[in-house]
């Protein structure tokens, strides 16, 4: 069924005419939010390895992921291009040499046509990005969570949401394309901030987002808290209503990287259905056609 909303699919494609597919890297990168440049602890939903990651084998050199990613992929998927996709933790966290080293080697193989770095706001600056910006198709994917200053300090996340819109009017400045990571269903949090989140954004122009669910992940601080004091999670349903309140909102040229996954399964406390990616896709699917509604169709310039 074509979709209601913008796929990052669609947008590879188009940009492309081929198909592309990431390929995961470990960088060996860690994160300022942890070992007390910033704080310490880190984002109170993270867990021991700063977010879920499907890398090949991060003892593999740069160029060895790489190769051995588009063996996979070509042999899994017919891929014929690919995304150098730094993950988890913080990809920018690392002097200028360094990082121009472990670029090069992702971007080495003319079959990786871009490179995405996921990072934090509080981790850029004018030299990094320009030599980001020098990379093939490159994208930053910036960890924002929540618009909302009150929801940062909660969480540990050690930047607040100026930092944030800095960071993003910097990079967008120099052609690179911005995705912004943010979760649904903080304690603190009603729909209507949820939806102030998403609005920001595109008050933003933002290029691209990824919607996650707030999902308590073993031995991770967020767990201690909820065993502690149990409080309300969003259900799926109500999930997938705000997820297409929000894709209403939003312009009809963000691009959509992500709504559901399944990366989590093996670490997930609460809630279990976030594992259950494709009934919340169908889900979603189904609720914009009941609505005849779309992405974009409650965007206002």
């Amino acid at each position: 069924m074509e979709k209601r909303y913008y796929p990052f699919s669609s947008y590879l494609k188009e940009t492309f005419g081929k198909k592309v597919y990431k390929i995961t890297l470990d960088g060996g990168f860690y994160c300022p939010n942890r070992d007390g440049t910033i704080s310490r602890g880190g984002c109170i939903f993270c867990d021991a390895v700063g977010s879920y990651s499907r890398c090949i084998d991060k003892a593999l050199s740069i160029e060895n992921q790489i190769k051995a990613g588009i063996e996979k992929l070509s042999a899994q998927f017919k891929a014929q291009a690919y995304m150098a996709y730094f993950q988890s933790f913080t990809n920018t966290y690392a002097d200028i040499a360094t990082l121009k080293k472990v670029y090069d080697a992702a971007t080495s193989d003319d079959r990786v046509v871009s490179l995405s770095i996921g990072t934090r706001p509080d981790c850029v600056d004018n030299d990094k990005l320009d030599l980001i910006s020098s990379y093939p198709h490159p994208w930053i994917e910036y960890g924002l969570q929540s618009a909302h200053d009150e929801t940062l300090k909660l969480i540990n996340r050690g930047h607040d949401y100026k930092c944030f819109e800095k960071a993003v009017i910097e990079t967008k400045k120099r052609g690179i394309k911005v995705c912004a990571h943010i979760i649904l269903g903080f304690p603190n949090e009603n729909k209507s901030m949820m939806m102030e989140t998403a609005k920001k954004l595109a008050d933003l122009n933002i290029d691209s987002i990824k919607v996650h669910m707030l999902t308590i992940l073993n031995d991770s601080p967020l767990m201690k808290l909820y065993q502690e004091k149990p409080f309300y999670l969003l259900t799926v349903e109500q999930y997938c209503e705000i997820v297409c309140d929000i894709l209403e909102i939003l312009p009809k040229n963000c691009i959509i990287q992500r709504i559901a996954g399944t990366g989590y399964s093996e670490t997930t406390l609460e809630p279990k259905w976030v594992n259950r990616r494709f009934e919340i896709l169908n889900n979603i699917d189904k609720i914009l056609l009941q609505r005849n509604s779309f992405q974009g169709k409650n965007f206002k310039f």
